[in-house]
């Protein structure tokens, strides 16, 4: 691994843990709305679809059915086993098909 690599992943470690403890800093000891509330709700699912939307334009057939797969177990299941359903046919696919 080369410096500039190291330095990348050392920033981006950095710049969040940097917005972790600036959220904890300005909102320790105050009470959310009902309004931010339901937005720190959706936050994660939010970054999930910001992460796997790309996808959806992709002509490769294993991120195609993995995208489907994850689609699917969304609407059946919690966030945690969705994400490991859709890391686990993303690799399974990617391993089949390439």
């Amino acid at each position: 691994m080369d410096g500039l690599t190291v330095l990348t992943i050392v920033l981006m470690a950095a710049v969040t843990y940097l917005t972790r403890v600036l959220g904890f800093l300005l909102l320790h000891g105050r009470t959310l709305g009902q309004r931010a509330n339901a937005v720190m709700a959706a936050a994660p699912g939010c970054v999930l679809i910001s992460v796997i939307a790309p996808y959806f334009v992709s002509g490769n057939r294993a991120d195609l059915i993995a995208l489907a797969a994850t689609v699917l177990a969304a609407t059946r299941f919690p966030m945690l086993p969705t994400v490991l359903i859709g890391i686990g046919v993303a690799a399974l696919s990617h391993h089949l098909i390439a």
